[in-house]
């Protein structure tokens, strides 16, 4: 281990790696300070997204897909199946191979691009030093001559429902559960609680979710998340808003108590996963002399560029403002590699996409119809049903839209949403035509392959001037 370097990342997260990766690219000398340990003690690289996020939860959910599919809907095909039993702890061991194939590889590539790991703790100093203390040993001063601290989020604690891990679970925990609850409670109905609340609905659960907002979804497009809120009741989740929860107790059952318009509430249930949102992770993370400017929920206050209040020090990810989505803090942390390495580095924030991963699949980008409204700016607005594509038909899918919202002036897009089959991949389609700044007219008159999801994109575009074709417009 050296004593100095070019940059020093503190986490190794998707912000964190890839800025290590990408400063490394641009010939800088790279050490990656990180103190994230598997279940079984030992280190790994990837952060809350690989080890305990994004990445097994997906895992999961698609096991779980594919157990719904076999017993449920299999059939309508002409293929039936007999004697289906239920592996949950084969389900577990296939996301955790998934996991680890993946942080291996982040390990391959910090081999290859030849950075540094330094497992433990890193603490930042004044001057651009940091204080890195091992799993095991004596803590020791690095220089740096630039740092990026990349330390993620951690789950929001309540106090009306203290986590233990075992009947009370973060979502981090609820990843690990052994056996189909037969109740399962959820507090909070945003991403978390509805992705996983979805995955143990589809394996046989009765699940509850308790959401404190009156509106579902709130981010969300208003008439997407009522269509999607609809499918999910119609798969068997029980989605309560307006409930706050006030106190639980422990007995044979984990009883939930809770308020609503109509007054006390309560349920029995087996298990309850805490999942009302996620803090920065920036306990501990800079030493008091540092000075480094937080605000009061322990966001590092950084500019446009993710420099914050001291010179040469940045900050990437979930520790700063913006959405706390993966693909944010890495493009953040390309754009400061970039930067450092004295290039030009960007990062549009109006045009980041949002994905929930549930069946059907709700993913947007840009503004809502709310956000236009409540702005006063001028706009139309074009939708298209997925069930009047012959794709979705085909493939016993045909649920959910496309909702396309362009300037009524000037024909640019300003947001598209939707939910139904794939939209964590047809998104895209709008990213990319967001980013080069177009039109409706421009999607409307772009040729897409027949018979495919996507026409549903081409539709919607076609409906803000109302005139699509698989529509009474």
């Amino acid at each position: 281990m050296a004593n100095s370097y070019d940059v020093i990342v503190i986490g190794a997260g998707p912000a964190g790696y890839v800025a290590a990766i990408r400063c490394a690219q641009l010939g800088l000398n790279v050490a990656c300070i990180d103190e994230f340990r598997r279940k079984d003690g030992e280190p790994a690289l990837g952060g809350t997204c690989l080890n305990v996020g994004c990445i097994p939860s997906k895992a999961l959910l698609d096991s779980s897909e594919q157990y719904h599919k076999v017993n449920e809907e299999l059939a309508g095909h002409g293929i039936n199946v007999k004697g289906v039993s239920l592996d949950v702890p084969q389900m577990i061991s296939r996301k955790d191979k998934v996991v680890a194939d993946l942080t291996g590889g982040i390990r391959q590539l910090f081999k290859a691009n030849k950075i540094e790991w330094l497992q433990g703790h890193g603490k930042l100093l004044t001057e651009r030093r940091v204080e890195f203390t091992p799993h095991k040993g004596k803590a020791q001063t690095l220089q740096a001559q630039n740092v990026i601290l990349a330390t993620g989020s951690k789950p929001i604690d309540i106090g009306a429902a203290p986590v233990d891990e075992e009947r009370i679970l973060t979502s981090d925990a609820a990843l690990e559960i052994s056996e189909v609850p037969k109740r399962l409670g959820v507090i909070g109905a945003g991403v978390i609680g509805l992705e996983m609340g979805s995955v143990w609905n589809r394996l046989g659960s009765k699940v509850v979710l308790l959401e404190a907002q009156d509106e579902f979804l709130a981010p969300v497009d208003q008439q997407v998340a009522r269509d999607a809120k609809r499918q999910f009741e119609k798969q068997g989740l029980d989605i309560r808003l307006g409930c706050r929860v006030t106190e639980t107790r422990k007995g044979k059952t984990v009883s939930v108590h809770y308020e609503d318009k109509d007054g006390k509430q309560n349920i029995q249930v087996d298990k309850l996963i805490v999942a009302v949102g996620r803090r920065p992770n920036t306990e501990g993370l800079s030493h008091d002399d540092v000075e480094l400017l937080t605000d009061e929920r322990g966001f590092v206050h950084v500019n446009d560029h993710c420099e914050t209040n001291i010179p040469g020090v940045y900050a990437v990810g979930d520790v700063v403002r913006g959405p706390m989505l993966a693909h944010k803090g890495s493009e953040e942390g390309m754009m400061v590699a970039e930067l450092i390495a004295g290039q030009p580095g960007h990062v549009n924030y109006e045009t980041i996409p949002w994905v929930i991963y549930t069946h059907p699949e709700i993913a947007w980008v840009g503004k809502t119809e709310a956000q236009l409204k409540k702005a006063g700016t001028p706009y139309k607005s074009g939708t298209f049903g997925f069930a009047a594509t012959g794709r979705a038909r085909a493939m016993d899918y045909p649920v959910g839209m496309v909702k396309i919202l362009a300037h009524a002036e000037t024909d640019r897009i300003l947001g598209v949403h939707i939910g139904g089959p794939q939209a964590s991949e047809l998104i895209t389609e709008a990213v990319v035509a967001m980013e080069f700044s177009a039109s409706s007219e421009d999607l409307a008159r772009t040729i897409h392959a027949h018979p495919t999801l996507s026409e549903a994109v081409h539709e919607a575009a076609l409906s803000v001037d109302k005139r699509a074709i698989h529509k009474a417009n």
